[in-house]
C-alpha cells in the first residue's frame, strides 16, 4: 500500500517541492496549513467575542485575535500565490536541469531515440509550453488554492468535535462523497491515459505546424493554412473532450450529492438548533460550531484537483526517465587511450538494429578502411550509410561483430578520448546561435586554425568571427544551407587541426549545387590527406574523387573499389551512376558553364 502510494506521480509531485527549492517548499506547506486553519481560528475568535458580550468581560483580547485572523486571512493569500508562483518556476527549472542531465549524460543516444520512452520524454520536455495545459507556476498556485479549502474543511471539523463527536463525520463524509460521486472517475489517472497524452501530441505537433518557421513557406505554397487551423482547433477540441471526460458531472450523481449533503447538514444544524432551544449550547458556542459546521463544506471545493494531474505528470515522466536513460543510452566502459593520427578501422561480421526495431540495419557487414585513406559510401535510402557513421562515432554499440580502431576493439577504448579523434559532420548538423568563431571551435582553437577551416570550406568571407549568427540579435546575421553547411563543414576540418584522425562526411555539401560539392570535397581531400575520411553522399561527382567507393545494400557491402574499377565492373555503382550522369548530357548549363564535374 505505501509503496503504491509513493509511486503515484502525485506523491512524487508533492516531494519534488521541497527538493527544488527546500525554503520556498517548506514556506508552501507553512502557509498552506496557516491559511487553513485560519477560517476555524476567526470562527472560535468570533464565539470568544460573543461569549465576552454576554459575561462583560472585558473586549480587547477577542477583538484582538479577530482583527488578527481577519488580517492574516487577506494579506497569507497573496503572498502565499507569490511563494507558489516562485515555487513552481524553481519546480520548472528543477525538472528542466534533470531532463537535461538525463538526456545529456548517456555516452550514446539510444535512449533519445528509443520509442518506448518518447511519450515521456516528450511530457517531460513540452509541460511548462501552456499547450497541455497551465504552465508550473499556475498549477503550484491552483493545487496550493485547492488544499488550503482541504485544510480548512478538516481544521473546521476538528473544531466541531467540540459538539458532539458525530456531527463532523456525518459532514465530513457527506462533503467528501461528492468527490467521488460526481466524478466519472478520479483524477488520478483518468486525465493522464495514452490516449489524452497522444491527444496532447496531436494538438501540440498541429500547433507547432501553425507557428515554427520552417512550415511556414509550404503551408503558404501549398495553401495549407486554413487546413492546420482546421487541424488545430480539431485536435485540441478532441483534447478537451478527453480531458472533460474524465471529470465530467454526470445527472444521478448530482441528485444523489444534493440529498446527502442536504440531509447530512439538515441533522447537524438540527443537533445545533435542538441544543440552543434546551439551554444546553450557550450562545457563544452555538456561534462557533455554527460557523464551522458551514466550514465543514470546504471539503467539497478542496482536495486533489485537476491542476495537480498537469502538475504531476511531468514529474512522474522525468523521474521514470532518470532511471531509464542511463541503461538505455549507455555504452560499455573503455579505458584503453585512442591514440594518435590516421586511423585503421575494420568491421568483421557487423550486426545492429535499433532499439525496438525488429529489421536488421547491418547483417554480418565486413570492410576495411586503411589508416589515411578516404571511402565514399552510397547506397539506396535505407541501406545504413548514416548509421555507419553513427556507430564509428559511437553513439550506439553493435549488437554483435567488431570494430576495430588501429587492431583494438572500438568498444575497448575509452569513449571520450575517441571522440576527440573523430570529425563528423551529419545530414541535421548543429546550428548554435552563437558567434561564427564559436560555431567552428566550440570547444575553442586558435584564430589561426579557425580562418585556415573556414577557408579550406569555402567560408572564410560569411562573416566576422565575432559576428552572431542568427537574426533574433540586433548583431547578428542568418545564412543560407549553403552557408551554414560550409559552417558545419569548418567546424569539422577545424578538428582536424586539433588532432582528429578520423573524418565522417554524412551528407556534407547537399545544399550547394554540384560544381560547388565537387571544388568542396576536393578542397577537404586536400585538407584531409593525412587523416582517414569517409564521405556518404549521393552525389556521384563527389563520391568519384574517393580513393575507394563502397556500395551498400541490405546491410552489406557488395561492391568496393575505385571508380574506374567499379565503372569496369558494370554493376550496382555503374547502374547508379548513369542514372544520374543521364541529367548531365548537355555539354553547357543554362548559364553556359560546362558539365565537366562527371
Amino acid at each position: 500500500m505505501v509503496r503504491r502510494l509513493r509511486g503515484r506521480a502525485e506523491w512524487r509531485f508533492f516531494g519534488v517541492l521541497v527538493r527544488a527549492d527546500r525554503r520556498l517548499g517548506v514556506a508552501w506547506w507553512v502557509l498552506l496549513v496557516v491559511r487553513g486553519a485560519l477560517p476555524a481560528v476567526f470562527a472560535v475568535a468570533m464565539g470568544w467575542l460573543v461569549g465576552a458580550v454576554q459575561r462583560g468581560e472585558g473586549l480587547g483580547a477577542p477583538l484582538g485575535l479577530m482583527g488578527t485572523t481577519f488580517v492574516l486571512l487577506q494579506v497569507l493569500t497573496p503572498v502565499h500565490q507569490a511563494v507558489s508562483a516562485n515555487l513552481g518556476s524553481r519546480v520548472s527549472a528543477y525538472l528542466n536541469d534533470a531532463l537535461a542531465k538525463a538526456c545529456v549524460g548517456p555516452p550514446g543516444i539510444g535512449h533519445l531515440e528509443d520509442p518506448e520512452l518518447s511519450e515521456d520524454l516528450t511530457v517531460a520536455r513540452e509541460f511548462d509550453q501552456g499547450q497541455t495545459g497551465p504552465p508550473m507556476y499556475l498549477n503550484v498556485d491552483f493545487v496550493a488554492g485547492s488544499l488550503v479549502e482541504l485544510v480548512g474543511g478538516i481544521a473546521s471539523a476538528v473544531v466541531l468535535f467540540g459538539f458532539t463527536w458525530w456531527a463532523p463525520l456525518v459532514l465530513v463524509a457527506a462533503w467528501s462523497a461528492t468527490h467521488w460521486l460526481l466524478r466519472e472517475s478520479g483524477v488520478w489517472k483518468d486525465r493522464n491515459t495514452a490516449e489524452v497524452r497522444a491527444a496532447q501530441r496531436h494538438a501540440t505537433y498541429a500547433y507547432e505546424l501553425a507557428v515554427e518557421p520552417d512550415a511556414a513557406k509550404e503551408l503558404r505554397l501549398f495553401g495549407l493554412a486554413d487546413w492546420t487551423v482546421r487541424r488545430f482547433t480539431e485536435r485540441r477540441r478532441r483534447l478537451f473532450e478527453l480531458q472533460y471526460a474524465a471529470t465530467r458531472l454526470r445527472e444521478r450523481p448530482m441528485v444523489w450529492s444534493l440529498l446527502i449533503v442536504v440531509v447530512a447538514n439538515g441533522l447537524v444544524f438540527w443537533a445545533l438548533g435542538s441544543a440552543a432551544i434546551d439551554g444546553r449550547l450557550p450562545l457563544d458556542r452555538l456561534v462557533v460550531f455554527a460557523q464551522v459546521a458551514i466550514g465543514v463544506g470546504m471539503i467539497a471545493f478542496g482536495g486533489l484537483n485537476w491542476a495537480l494531474d498537469g502538475a504531476a505528470a511531468p514529474v512522474a515522466a522525468v523521474q521514470r526517465l532518470e532511471p531509464a536513460m542511463a541503461p538505455a543510452g549507455a555504452l560499455s566502459t573503455g579505458h584503453r587511450p585512442a591514440g594518435a593520427g590516421p586511423v585503421e578501422i575494420g568491421l568483421r561480421g557487423l550486426r545492429f538494429s535499433y532499439p525496438q526495431a525488429d529489421r536488421q540495419v547491418f547483417d554480418g557487414l565486413d570492410l576495411t578502411i586503411p589508416a589515411g585513406s578516404s571511402l565514399a559510401v552510397v547506397g539506396q535510402n535505407g541501406a545504413g550509410k548514416t548509421t555507419l557513421a553513427k556507430l564509428l562515432c559511437r553513439l550506439y554499440d553493435p549488437g554483435s561483430g567488431t570494430i576495430r580502431v588501429d587492431g583494438n576493439d572500438l568498444r575497448d577504448l575509452d569513449v571520450d578520448a575517441w571522440r576527440t579523434r573523430v570529425a563528423a559532420v551529419f545530414q541535421d548538423f548543429l546550428k548554435l546561435e552563437l558567434p561564427l568563431r564559436d560555431n567552428v571551435a566550440p570547444a575553442g582553437a586558435p584564430e589561426a586554425d579557425i580562418r585556415a577551416a573556414l577557408a579550406d570550406a569555402g567560408a572564410d568571407d560569411l562573416a566576422d568571427l565575432d559576428t552572431r549568427l542568427a537574426t533574433g540579435y540586433g548583431d547578428g546575421t542568418d545564412l543560407s544551407g549553403g552557408q551554414w553547411q560550409r559552417v558545419a563543414l569548418a567546424r569539422a576540418l577545424c578538428a582536424v587541426r586539433q588532432g582528429a584522425g578520423l573524418v565522417l562526411l554524412d551528407e556534407p555539401t547537399a545544399q550547394l549545387d554540384v560544381r560547388g560539392e565537387a571544388a568542396i570535397f576536393d578542397r577537404i581531400l586536400t585538407a584531409t590527406r593525412d587523416v582517414t575520411t569517409i564521405l556518404i553522399s549521393h552525389r556521384f561527382s563527389t563520391v568519384r574523387h574517393a580513393d575507394r567507393i563502397c556500395v551498400l545494400e541490405h546491410g552489406r557491402v557488395v561492391e568496393l573499389g575505385s571508380h574506374d574499377e567499379l565503372m569496369a565492373l558494370g554493376g550496382r555503382y555503374r547502374t547508379m551512376f548513369d542514372l544520374q550522369a543521364q541529367r548531365f548530357t548537355a555539354e553547357v548549363d543554362e548559364e553556359g558553364l560546362s558539365y565537366d564535374t562527371l
